[in-house]
């Protein structure tokens, strides 16, 4: 793909889209750590000078995509919410319901799990203050709609319903390395039974830390 040099606003705003769905296809392909700004460059047809026009690093496309995949993921989860989560269940059947539901679209949702596992140790690195600060505005707008949500259908958690759609996002991804263990260890599990008891798969394990948590949190009544 060989682009012309971008003129106005609308062409400048159509290249920085094209960066943005090749590194999402390549994120389809491979490992978050796996995408370098080289092979980007290459893979939509720009000299590396003229990717870093339109984004300063490699980590501040990741942290737009990021928000892209958040965003998507909000507009789905609201639909997803919809179908699963009875409004005239017990408040302890709703919350289990509802946290089968978003641990199941989150287990769904691999590249966005492993993205923001990354967030806080690679991907606010290597950015500006400019970069960082506006992604993390984001981040704050991406959590209110995801607790408006969460709220909406568990009304009785409260206050805490902001920290548990955080406590959420981050279980998801610091869940996320264990879908893919490295060659080494799957060689481990399959040569000592032993060992596979420690295998980790991560969607029941999301499922169940999201219940006990929802059910932790709600309010007692005596």
């Amino acid at each position: 793909m060989t682009f012309q040099r971008a003129r106005t606003e609308q062409q400048r705003e159509l290249r920085r889209q094209s960066i943005l769905d090749m590194a999402s296809a390549m994120l389809g392909e491979m490992p978050v750590a796996a995408v370098t700004l080289n092979e980007l460059s290459r893979r939509v047809g720009l000299a590396k000078p003229n990717v870093l026009r339109y984004f300063e690093s490699r980590e501040a496309v990741l942290l737009e995509l990021l928000d892209r995949f958040l965003r998507e993921w909000l507009a789905d989860l609201a639909d997803e919410l919809a179908a699963g989560v009875g409004g005239g269940l017990p408040v302890g059947e709703r919350a289990a319901a509802l946290a089968g539901t978003l641990s199941r679209s989150l287990s769904g949702r691999p590249v966005l799990c492993e993205l923001f596992a990354a967030q806080g140790s690679v991907l606010e690195h290597n950015v500006s203050v400019e970069v960082v600060a506006r992604y993390k505005h984001a981040s704050l707008d991406r959590l209110a709609d995801m607790t408006a949500l969460v709220r909406k259908y568990l009304p009785e958690l409260g206050d805490e319903t902001t920290f548990f759609s955080l406590q959420a996002l981050l279980t998801a991804g610091a869940l996320a390395p264990y879908r893919t263990p490295p060659a080494s260890l799957e060689a481990a599990y399959e040569g000592d039974p032993e060992l596979a008891r420690f295998r980790l798969d991560p969607a029941p394990f999301l499922e169940q830390a999201l219940t006990a948590t929802l059910l932790g949190a709600l309010p007692r009544h005596p």
